[in-house]
């Protein structure tokens, strides 16, 4: 009965490793995203060199860089969320990055030791992406439909004020190990 149960935990100690799957997904596409950001980028540059000799093409095409500009920070910031979120799952559930740890270049973001570190990492670039979103909207909002603005402001302030009384109440994160 003994080595039945060693084996059934074995095994229950083993399906961890299945998130390896969401790590590589993870990153993956936060690589992907790293790639349409900067296509993104590129196209805007294109079309640039075009405007600089037509005013008319550029007044027309002003608010279009710009959303592009913005989306690709958004693509940036959402890769970024992807790359801590599959880095920190590798930690927490697989093994330790020991590159990440000794690292004295590194800012140590990328590197987590508990379940709390890695929310409070991923809700801190959550806001961001949020606030950029709140941006990039703006710039395409018609005059009858700033009340959906309003909303995506307020519904963005709200998230932003749980995330900072949850961090004020739970701590840091660093004290579990």
């Amino acid at each position: 009965m003994k080595m039945l149960e060693k084996f059934f935990e074995s095994i229950l100690w083993n399906s961890r490793l299945f998130l390896i799957i969401a790590v590589f997904a993870s990153v993956a596409s936060s690589v992907l995203l790293i790639f349409l950001g900067t296509y993104d980028i590129i196209l805007v540059f294109k079309k640039a060199f075009v405007a600089i000799g037509d005013y008319k093409y550029y007044e027309t095409v002003q608010k279009e860089f710009l959303g592009k500009v913005i989306g690709a920070i958004d693509n940036y910031l959402i890769s970024s969320v992807l790359l801590i979120f599959g880095l920190g799952l590798y930690e927490l559930f697989i093994s330790k990055i020991e590159n990440a740890e000794n690292d004295e270049k590194s800012s140590k973001i990328l590197v987590v030791h508990s379940l709390d570190q890695l929310k409070d990492k991923i809700a801190k670039v959550v806001i961001m992406v949020l606030i950029v979103t709140f941006f990039k909207y703006s710039l395409t909002q018609k005059i009858w439909d700033m009340y959906n603005l309003l909303l995506l402001a307020i519904g963005t302030l709200l998230v932003s004020l749980a995330l900072f009384f949850i961090g004020k109440k739970g701590g840091n994160g660093d004290d579990e190990h």
